[in-house]
């Protein structure tokens, strides 16, 4: 078909799914300056993905899952998925497996920090990049890393942001979302959701699994992320401007959800 939409290897057909018609168990693709369309797809195999510049958003389910730079996420197989990014600059590695083991962990989605041995296999894996005839060097290497991952994996928990399914919730989130660099003014999201304060607290924890303070926290630490990328403030500027009243602040709610110090790229 003259219309067909290549990715990864994978031929998009209709209704955003993928067909597959690589033979291989595993391969690799990279991609420098990666360019998104936002449109929900799925396919039949299951991908790992490498953030080696930039960030990405993968809206999956209920959730959107931040997955910044050196950061990986797996997304099992036929689990639709839409991606967004603002990032100047989207450096990729997708790797995407036919056939996995039978472990829960390859049933879930996962966001992790990538620890140095995993980083040096993915960089290693790079030299296969789009290579689709078979090799028996890689094929062993491939499912040596796909092996590990669960043993690797420290999920970064805290990188994702729920989406309530109450639609009365919706507007307190936009709201959040727009305004993120003010405190919270719990009387004015409650008068937005139709309901009392105290319904609201119990509601939206219910339905997030967390407070609207930690949502806000959440926010706040995704949008400062987004300015670091940018290249175009320090952190003193960044802290400001996401709403935070000082450096060490800023410095102290960023270590609590990322699991180290924000720095500016240089």
């Amino acid at each position: 078909m003259q219309n067909d939409i290549i990715k990864c290897g994978l031929t998009e057909e209709a209704n955003s799914r993928f067909v597959d018609r690589i033979g291989k168990e595993a391969y690799v693709w990279c991609e420098k300056d990666w360019k998104h369309d936002a449109h929900e797809h799925a396919h039949h195999r299951a991908q790992f993905t490498f953030v080696e510049e930039g960030y990405q958003y993968f809206h999956i389910d209920q959730k959107i899952y931040l997955v910044p730079q050196h950061h990986v996420i797996w997304i099992p197989s036929g689990k639709a998925h839409r991606i967004t990014s603002d990032a100047k600059t989207v450096n990729l590695m997708v790797f995407l497996f036919k056939t996995v083991f039978k472990e829960d962990f390859y049933r879930n989605v996962h966001v992790f920090a990538v620890p140095p041995v995993l980083k040096e296999m993915l960089l290693y894996a790079s030299k296969w990049n789009q290579q689709t005839e078979e090799d028996e060097e890689q094929d062993l290497f491939f499912k040596a890393i796909l092996k590990s991952l669960p043993n690797l994996c420290k999920e970064s928990s805290n990188l994702e942001i729920p989406v309530p399914a109450d639609i009365r919730l919706i507007p307190v989130c936009t709201s959040i979302n727009s305004n993120f660099k003010y405190s919270l003014n719990t009387d004015e999201l409650a008068e937005k959701a139709q309901m009392s304060v105290r319904s609201l607290q119990r509601i939206f924890k219910k339905e997030t699994g967390i407070t609207l303070q930690k949502y806000l926290q959440l926010v706040r630490i995704l949008k400062s992320i987004e300015l670091i990328d940018s290249g175009q403030f320090t952190l003193s500027q960044i802290a400001y401007k996401v709403g935070y009243r000082s450096l060490s602040a800023f410095t102290s709610s960023y270590q609590t959800i990322m699991k180290a110090k924000p720095r500016v790229k240089i």
